[in-house]
This record gives C-alpha cells, sequence and structure tokens, in this order.
C-alpha cells in the first residue's frame, strides 16, 4: 500500500510543529446540546406564560389578590366569597351602607370564646329557630334602653307598655304584680269566668 492513501499515519515523526487537537463537542453531540438547549427555552418561556397567565387570572396585584386586598387596617374582602373552614376574625364590617350578608345551606353560628378557647356564648340561626346560649339576653334601643333582658333568675320587659295580642289573652299560674292593668281604649277589661 502506498503512503499516500492514509495521510494521517505516518511512520515517521516530522518536526513541522506542533500538531493541534480540536477540543469540544462534533457532530451528534453537538445537535443533542443544542436540542436540550433549545428544549430548555421552550420550557422557561411556557413557564413564563403560565406565570403571567395565573397572575392575570387570579387578579394579582400589589394590594392583594382578587377580591381580596391588604390594607392599613386589615384585610379587606370585596363581593361573595365563600369560606371552607373557620374564620377567624377580631373585627368583620360591611362598607359603609351597604349590608352584611352571611348564607349557610344549614346554619351560621357565631361563637365567642375566652383565652381558654372555651365557648362563653354561642347565637345559632338554623331553619328551624334562632338560638342564645348565653348567661344573659339582652336587647337595647339604639339610645340604650333596655327592652327585654332574660338570666337564670328572671326576665325583665322594660318597655314602658307590654300588649299580649294573642287571642286567648296571657295565662299566669301564679301571682303576677303590676302597678297598672289596663284594657285597649274604649274596651272593657274582663277576666274569665271560673269552671266549676
Amino acid at each position: 500500500m502506498p503512503q499516500e492513501q492514509y495521510p494521517h499515519r505516518s511512520t515517521m515523526q516530522t518536526s513541522e510543529g506542533p500538531q493541534v487537537y480540536k477540543v469540544g463537542i462534533y457532530g451528534w453531540r453537538k445537535r443533542c446540546l443544542y436540542f436540550f438547549v433549545l428544549l430548555l427555552m421552550i420550557l422557561i418561556l411556557v413557564n413564563l406564560a403560565m406565570t403571567i397567565w395565573i397572575l392575570k387570572v387570579m387578579n394579582f396585584t400589589i394590594d392583594g389578590m382578587g377580591n381580596l386586598r391588604i390594607t392599613e387596617k386589615g384585610l379587606k374582602l370585596e363581593g361573595d366569597s365563600e369560606f371552607l373552614k373557620p374564620l377567624y376574625a377580631k373585627e368583620i364590617r360591611s362598607r359603609p351602607g351597604n349590608p352584611l350578608y352571611f348564607q349557610s345551606a344549614r346554619n351560621v353560628t357565631v361563637n365567642i370564646l375566652n383565652e381558654k378557647t372555651k365557648v362563653l356564648t354561642r347565637l345559632v340561626t338554623g331553619p328551624q329557630a334562632v338560638e342564645a346560649h348565653s348567661q344573659k339576653f339582652e336587647v337595647k334601643t339604639l339610645s340604650g334602653k333596655l327592652l327585654f333582658s332574660a338570666d337564670d333568675n328572671e326576665v325583665v320587659v322594660g318597655a314602658e307598655r307590654l300588649r299580649v295580642l294573642g287571642a286567648e289573652g296571657t295565662v299566669f299560674p301564679k301571682s303576677i304584680e303590676t302597678p297598672n292593668v289596663r284594657a285597649d281604649p274604649f274596651k272593657e277589661l274582663s277576666r274569665p269566668r271560673a269552671r266549676w
């Protein structure tokens, strides 16, 4: 075989200068590396687009997210909201001039707890009744005058006038004390006849 056919093989060392070796990735390895870099760039762009889309859909702003705004006084919730777990708050108010609605499929329960998380007072509004569990129940006017009060010992009606509108009137099984008993104007004050 002649030596010209194999130029890269040489039986003799030549002193023409230093031999240069190419360093790097060539061929199919280079194509795979470019493919992975391109795939990584596409994933980064998709991730960035999804993050921007989520921020847009959830209405994220500097002040808060969605209907929830962070203010100097606390959190402000605008519009309808749904709470899946218990809500603990120091104060809940509606906007001035707007009502505050609580809606539930079963009931709405308001608990007042002490420092040891023991229930002191409970107000339950259900489909059948409104129940208040406490040591004392009071109803007052806007000026602070007592209209009704109830506790374990007594029930107080603080109104100037008490009217009983039932067809049968009112029945007291024991004695009562009152400074004045009156009938409606132009009507007789009568007592039921005893049955023997």
